[in-house]
């Protein structure tokens, strides 16, 4: 740390170790780089390959031959624990839930409509088979009337039988349902395809501009921590100590304790708890919205299996069609007839038929469930998250430390300053 830190390098090998550290550092980072874009944010790979060969050349030579490039690089290690940070993770949990689970959602969803086609379908083509059962029984009993009328002597029409014509509409019937089918798994397949880019744009976005930060904010604190002498200028460092047991005035730091905090302890103040708080809510907001996206995903779930076992028990229903006719005695005696001459005085017949909800022709796609992985992850995720909150607070103690581990004599300079402004309360 004492050559990665160092303005200059001593000598030749103090040269060496700096190029073999930064090498090091480049190495991890373009491969976590590359993990981030290709897996992630799901850039191609070679477009991947390529971002983060380019981005590990320049970050060498800008740690190498930049002094202050490494300051900040360094910063930006112990920044990614704050809330720039979180934003990160947050975006990651984003990605997972809309590339893992949104599509989960919908492909259930398309299982309950499929199943609802496929009653509509065969309930339809059963509902128009039966109308082929009522063709047969209006056929055969005009038939019988026709034979009856042919054996008096009276006016009789040319056809008796009734005619149907439904029929001939079942294949458009058909089509029209294979139609609608079609033109609903489009929408619904259009949706996905739109929501995913949405996201994967958006998330892409947010990590763009949640690095560039990253990179602005450490720069920030090292341009006021060079130049502000009060900023993030309250805590008791070993050079405090020194500079007050030199000049006898231990007791400055013993009085002024409550005001000021060691920068390696895990005392925190009221502001800083008060803000960890504060930021704890809004992620338990976040948290409890990505919550209610996995409710959906298990409801779905549940929604389209019990659906499909459901369906599966569908049972037949029986249709019975019953025509039963016959010749009044008072016609019998308006025509002058006697029974023997009528050969068809009494018509009775029965017709069967069964109404079929469900086929196992049905092209039905079993219902996905949840993936347990996904909420794991996403568990894991935040818990890191909130972990950050709290230890967001440490991370800023821990870049004053960086910045004063490679800018000694300002640290000096604070040290002083801080101590000269204890006397004057004193």
């Amino acid at each position: 740390w004492l050559v990665y830190s160092k303005p200059v390098p001593a000598n030749g090998r103090e040269l060496w170790t700096l190029f073999l550290q930064c090498s090091c550092v480049t190495a991890v980072m373009g491969g976590l780089f590359y993990n981030w874009m290709f897996a992630s944010l799901e850039y191609s790979w070679h477009f991947s390959v390529a971002m983060a060969i380019s981005f590990s050349l320049l970050l060498l030579l800008t740690l190498f031959l930049v002094h202050p490039a490494r300051c900040v690089f360094s910063m930006i290690m112990p920044t990614l624990g704050t809330k720039e940070g979180r934003k990160l993770l947050l975006s990651t949990c984003i990605m997972i839930v809309v590339v893992n689970i949104t599509p989960n959602i919908i492909s259930n969803i398309k299982t309950i409509l499929q199943i609802i086609m496929c009653i509509c379908k065969n309930s339809s083509e059963s509902l128009l088979n039966s109308t082929a059962l009522l063709e047969t029984a209006a056929w055969e009993f005009g038939d019988a009337i026709q034979e009856t009328i042919h054996s008096i002597n009276i006016y009789r029409p040319m056809n008796g039988h009734f005619q149907f014509s439904l029929l001939k509409n079942s294949s458009f019937i058909y089509q029209q349902m294979h139609i609608a089918g079609e033109k609903i798994g489009r929408d619904f397949l259009a949706v996905e395809v739109l929501v995913k880019d949405a996201v994967r744009v958006g998330s892409r976005v947010v990590a763009g501009f949640s690095m560039l930060y990253l990179c602005y904010k450490s720069t920030w604190y090292l341009k006021n921590y060079l130049t502000n002498l009060p900023f993030d200028n309250f805590y008791i460092t070993k050079k405090l100590e020194h500079l007050a047991v030199d000049r006898k005035a231990a007791h400055l730091l013993v009085d002024s304790s409550k005001n000021l905090i060691r920068p390696t302890g895990l005392k925190l103040s009221r502001e800083e708890v008060m803000l960890c708080l504060m930021q704890a809510m809004l992620l338990t907001v976040a948290l409890m919205l990505m919550l209610v996206v996995v409710a959906i995903d298990h409801f779905a779930f549940s929604v389209a299996d019990t659906t499909v076992r459901k369906a599966a028990q569908f049972s037949m229903v029986p249709v019975a069609l019953g025509i039963k006719y016959r010749i009044l005695p008072s016609l019998l005696k308006i025509l002058r007839l006697s029974d023997e001459e009528l050969p068809f005085y009494n018509f009775e017949r029965s017709y069967r038929h069964h109404l079929i909800f469900n086929s196992a022709h049905c092209r039905i796609s079993p219902p996905t469930p949840p993936n347990p992985s996904v909420l794991l992850i996403m568990g894991l995720l935040f818990c890191i998250i909130y972990a950050t909150v709290f230890l967001e607070t440490y991370a800023h103690r821990l870049c004053r430390k960086i910045a004063g581990s490679f800018f000694e004599s300002r640290e000096e300079e604070r040290a002083l300053y801080l101590y000269n402004k204890l006397s004057r309360r004193h």
